[in-house]
C-alpha cells in the first residue's frame, strides 16, 4: 500500500456508468491501491464497456459467483440476461474472467473473497431464513474464517455496506455494490437486499493510530440511464432497483 489507503470495489454488475464515477472519485482522493471483489460483468447493462475499464485498470480482482456463471455458460443458455452478456463480451474479456481466482491475499494484510472463503455463492455476514435476513453471530463468523490468517477480510456478494468486528480482533468489510444497490432473491428463502439509495457504493480502508479506519462512500451517477438500458433489455426489475435502491419480492 503506497499511501496507506485501499479502495474496495465489489458487485459492479456491468454498470459502467457507476464504475466510471467511482473510479473518478477514487482518483480525486489520490488513492492508487484498488481491489475488486467480483461479480463484475453480469447484468443487462454494459458488460463489455465495464470489462474494458477493468482490463485497463488492471487491479487485483477475485472471481464472483456470477463471473463463474458467465464462464460456465453454454451456447444454448436459456437466461436472456446471460445470453446478452455472452453476446456482448469479447474473447479478451472472457479470458480475463477465466484467469480470476476465487480468493486472494493482497498487501499481506487483506484477504479477498466474493462470498466466503470456501464458496463464492454464500453470504459471509448474514444468514437467510424463513423469517428474513439476520447478521451472523460472532461464533459463526469465527468459524467461517477459521482458515483465514489475515486480520482484514474484504467480502461482497450481498450488496449491503457493512463493517463487522470478529471477537478475535479481525475486521470484515463489505463495501456494498458499485452497480446494483438492491435486488430480490429466492434461495435459500425469498429475501431482499437493499442499500436504500441508488448511489454507487465502495469503501476506503486506511490504517489509523488506533486501528483500521473504514469509510463507506456513496457516489451519485447517472442511474436513470442505467435503468433505461436495463428496461431496454427486458429487466424492469433491475430498472426499479437501480433508481430506488429498494427491492420487493414479487
Amino acid at each position: 500500500m503506497n499511501n496507506e489507503q485501499i479502495a474496495v470495489l465489489s458487485d459492479i454488475h456491468g454498470n459502467s456508468w457507476a464504475l466510471r464515477e467511482v473510479l473518478e472519485d477514487i482518483d480525486r482522493r489520490g488513492i492508487d491501491d484498488v481491489v475488486n471483489l467480483g461479480d463484475s460483468l453480469y447484468g443487462p447493462l454494459d458488460p463489455a464497456g465495464t470489462a474494458d475499464m477493468l482490463l485497463w485498470l488492471d487491479k487485483p480482482t477475485v472471481r464472483g459467483n456470477e463471473d463463474r456463471l458467465i464462464i460456465e455458460a453454454s451456447q444454448n443458455e436459456e437466461s436472456p440476461t446471460l445470453r446478452y452478456v455472452l453476446e456482448n463480451l469479447g474473447p479478451e474479456h472472457l479470458e480475463w474472467l477465466k484467469r480470476l481466482k476465487p480468493t486472494a491475499v493482497e498487501y499481506r494484510e487483506f484477504f479477498l473473497c466474493h462470498g466466503t472463503a470456501e464458496h463464492d455463492d454464500e453470504y459471509l455476514l448474514v444468514n437467510i431464513s424463513e423469517s428474513g435476513v439476520s447478521l451472523r453471530g460472532p461464533r459463526e463468523l469465527s468459524a467461517a474464517l477459521s482458515g483465514v490468517g489475515q486480520r482484514v477480510v474484504l467480502c461482497g456478494h450481498d450488496h449491503v455496506p457493512r463493517v463487522v468486528n470478529v471477537p478475535d480482533g479481525r475486521l470484515i468489510v463489505n463495501p456494498g455494490s458499485v452497480g446494483l444497490p438492491a435486488y430480490a432473491e429466492y434461495l435459500p428463502h425469498p429475501h431482499v437486499m437493499e442499500s436504500g439509495s441508488p448511489h454507487a457504493r465502495y469503501a476506503v480502508v486506511s490504517r489509523g493510530d488506533s486501528g483500521w479506519r473504514v469509510e463507506s462512500v456513496a457516489v451519485p451517477y447517472d442511474w436513470d440511464t442505467a435503468a433505461r438500458v436495463a428496461s431496454e433489455h427486458d429487466r424492469p426489475d433491475w430498472a426499479e432497483w437501480l433508481v430506488s435502491g429498494r427491492a420487493a419480492p414479487s
